[in-house]
């Protein structure tokens, strides 16, 4: 845990401070956990029902420009940009030459020669390191971490609350368009973390409070909440959507992740390509699976996995690791993601040993809820 005082703030953070947040530590940045009022889980329930806004202005911003920017981008992460044309967003991975995953982002294609990546908050300087190591003469990578804010606006009437501010809410999910307000540009893309119809918006951080109090009042005819990184949470684990650090890293590799539909397979190169190629051929690594509780017990990262005895305890033998597991406000029960040997099939029956305790659990494909990302 960082000391307050060396923690970065984002632009909104007077906002979150008025509203009376829970604040801590994420990625190096202070960001708020909930707001008063019900917290979690009222904040959650607000995104799956209606609508809710995040500060995600942690997330990392990054520039690449110059001739030939995309098919050097493209050279570098795993996702094949020739899937995609500009005006489109792309999820993709950065990865090491062991096959680790040193980030997964979001790449936004503007051009040919410019590209936007949003990678996580703790790995943007590394990324942008990275690239900048190999960059062509002529194309330059500039970090604007603290440029711009990033504001997602998630749930089923996020459409209703663009269009009352003026916003362009008719392109496609992975997709992106710019707006003018208040004499700056906007980059609104059809994105999120939740698995509902959604937004994330790229502010200039000079326009970012006056936008988020503008979203704030549109979204209360929708009884929408702002919504703190807690309900974030909950939301990305009920999809089964890999967090950095718990569910990716760099000991769990995109063929572990099942994160493999993100690597462009066919390019002649990308960072990590050889040992990638060989683990997928090799077919011995844990794979990320999904955990639904049968039984009473929330799971948390780390717990071990394993497999029932015959009085149903956890003296059984270790077949995997819990990497992120929640209470679903939506279920009602517990939920994790794990890394499990390839000998535990789906439907199977394991057990959770939450500090000594047998929690039963079926093996299950993520998401845990219904899909509404790409409803239209």
């Amino acid at each position: 845990m960082s000391d307050a005082s060396s923690l970065r703030t984002s632009p909104l953070h007077q906002r979150h401070v008025d509203l009376g947040a829970k604040m801590a530590d994420f990625g190096g940045w202070e960001m708020p956990i909930e707001y008063p009022g019900g917290g979690v889980v009222a904040e959650h329930t607000a995104v799956r029902e209606r609508v809710g806004i995040f500060d995600v202005s942690h997330l990392g911003k990054a520039s690449v420009r110059g001739p030939g920017a995309a098919a050097f981008v493209n050279a570098c992460l795993t996702n094949d940009l020739a899937r995609i044309g500009p005006g489109q967003a792309q999820y993709t991975l950065c990865c090491d030459d062991s096959g680790g995953v040193v980030d997964d982002l979001i790449l936004y294609l503007r051009s040919s020669d410019d590209v936007f990546l949003v990678p996580n908050a703790a790995n943007t300087a590394r990324v942008v390191a990275m690239l900048q190591a190999e960059a062509p003469d002529g194309v330059e990578i500039t970090d604007k971490h603290e440029e711009h804010a990033v504001i997602a606006v998630q749930g089923p009437r996020s459409d209703e609350v663009l269009d009352a501010l003026g916003l362009p809410v008719d392109h496609d999910y992975m997709s992106f368009d710019t707006a003018r307000w208040q004499e700056q540009e906007i980059i609104v893309c059809r994105t999120g973390y939740t698995g509902e119809r959604g937004y994330e918006l790229v502010a200039p951080a000079e326009v970012a409070p006056a936008l988020w109090d503008a979203l704030v009042e549109a979204m209360a005819a929708h009884e929408g909440l702002p919504c703190g990184l807690g309900a974030r949470d909950t939301l990305r684990t009920e999809m089964g959507y890999p967090l950095h650090g718990n569910d990716l890293g760099p000991q769990i590799t995109p063929v572990m992740a099942r994160s493999a539909w993100a690597v462009g397979w066919e390019k002649e190169r990308f960072w990590g390509k050889e040992a990638l190629v060989a683990q997928r051929l090799a077919k011995d690594s844990r794979l990320l699976r999904g955990l639904r509780v049968t039984g009473r017990g929330i799971p948390r990262p780390h717990c071990p996995v394993r497999l029932p005895d015959d009085a149903g305890g956890v003296s059984g033998g270790e077949v995997g690791e819990v990497t992120s597991g929640t209470f679903s406000p939506t279920l009602k029960v517990g939920v994790a993601l794990a890394l499990l040997d390839r000998s535990v099939a789906l439907g199977d029956e394991v057990v959770i040993d939450v500090r000594g305790r047998a929690v039963p659990a079926e093996v299950v494909k993520p998401p845990f809820v219904e899909v509404q990302v790409r409803s239209s």
